[in-house]
């Protein structure tokens, strides 16, 4: 190892000693019952058994958009990633599922494996370092830099300059990135489009559309349930409300039920009666937020009118909802660029947007990523 290597190291053990204490208490926590005993620990985390081609992504969305790879390479595959829905995600492609440890666990935690595919922004400067130091090629896909992450990236563009000396190839969304990621030192770079958009949403279950304006407030965060709701009016139809996060049902059950008091207005919670028959109805039953696309009029998005970054407008637009959005989308800047016809909204606009639902167009879907390239180079190290 590089003395850069073991000062790193060094640094993160120093860290994760004095984080210890912390991480013990936030393990209490349910949602990270498992999740931080396996990075952390190493609890039920043991390392991948076989050498095989190893998939890493960060959460759901991502884990979903390497569902096609996946497919192609069937008993082939291993997987990591680091959050709970990732997990939960990923174990429906495939058994080999493993949380990806704390940095320092790397070394002796990686075995060998004949191909690293890292998916986006997961630059772990071990993860690639130990992979390439064990004889796995490594790749970056659907690498991008959005605008908000773009100058924190370049204060550190020592950092990752050594993080890319380890990646053997890069897959980018767009010139814009493949420009600032050879800023930061990447090479061998290749234009592909977003892979997310290579393969489309499909619905499970087959609702019945009430004869009412449906208007989903899909994947909302916190204080953004109150916008949505201050927002709406009985007449514009009926209100579905998708909470990102299963741990805030019961408090979004709260916040509606003592919003709708004294007023004209039906509620019930989707778990309760699975009908979409009252005013306003809480989906708190995680899975089927496509399903429900495809019977709605128009869609709020959440996570962009809170500085959140926004969530993924693809699967809405592929439904042809109506699509309402805040103008924090800094995450999904690239996926709205594969969009025609979109609502970038303030807050205190929310209410005239939904008054006037029949004006607004229907999103059109224009550009897609290949993952032909993406199998093409793997093929070439199995």
């Amino acid at each position: 190892m590089s003395l850069f290597s073991i000062f790193y190291y060094l640094v993160l053990t120093i860290v994760y000693i004095l984080a210890i204490p912390y991480l013990i208490f936030k393990s209490k926590n349910k949602k990270y019952k498992k999740a931080i005993p396996s990075k952390f620990f190493l609890i039920k985390n043991s390392r991948f058994q076989e050498n095989k081609v190893w998939f890493h992504s960060c959460s759901m969305g991502e884990t979903k958009a390497i569902k096609p790879l996946v497919e192609y390479y069937k008993d082939q595959v291993n997987i990591s990633v680091i959050t709970n829905t990732g997990y939960e995600e990923a174990k429906t492609l495939t058994s080999n599922v493993r949380y990806l440890p704390f940095e320092i666990f790397l070394p002796f935690w990686v075995n060998k494996q004949k191909v690293l595919v890292v998916m986006e922004a997961e630059l772990w400067y071990l993860l690639f370092l130990v992979a390439k130091k064990k004889g796995a090629k490594t790749f970056l896909i659907n690498a991008r830099i959005s605008d908000k992450s773009y100058n924190s990236y370049k204060k550190f563009s020592f950092f990752y300059k050594r993080i890319f000396e380890n990646i053997d190839k890069v897959f980018a969304q767009t010139i814009e990135d493949k420009k600032r990621l050879e800023e930061l030192g990447a090479k061998n770079i290749e234009v592909i489009g977003n892979i997310k958009l290579a393969q489309l949403p499909k619905k499970k279950i087959d609702f019945d559309k009430p004869n009412e304006i449906l208007i989903t407030a899909a994947s909302t965060h916190e204080k953004e349930e109150e916008l949505i709701l201050s927002s709406y009016k009985k007449e514009f139809g009926k209100l579905i409300i998708v909470p990102r996060h299963p741990e805030r049902f019961e408090k979004v059950n709260s916040l509606i039920s003592e919003y709708i008091k004294n007023k004209n207005l039906t509620y019930h919670r989707f778990s309760m009666k699975e009908t979409f028959d009252s005013d306003i109805i809480l989906v708190d039953r995680m899975g089927i937020l496509n399903d429900i696309y495809a019977i709605s009029d128009v869609v709020i998005l959440g996570g962009a009118f809170e500085k959140i970054g926004g969530h993924n407008p693809i699967e809405p637009a592929y439904f042809g909802c109506k699509l309402i959005s805040g103008k924090n989308i800094f995450n999904q800047k690239s996926l709205f660029e594969c969009i025609k016809n979109y609502y970038l909204i303030e807050k205190e606009e929310l209410s005239y947007y939904l008054g006037r639902i029949e004006n607004l167009e229907k999103p059109i879907l224009t550009k897609a990523g290949s993952n032909e390239p993406i199998i093409k180079e793997i093929n070439k190290w199995l």
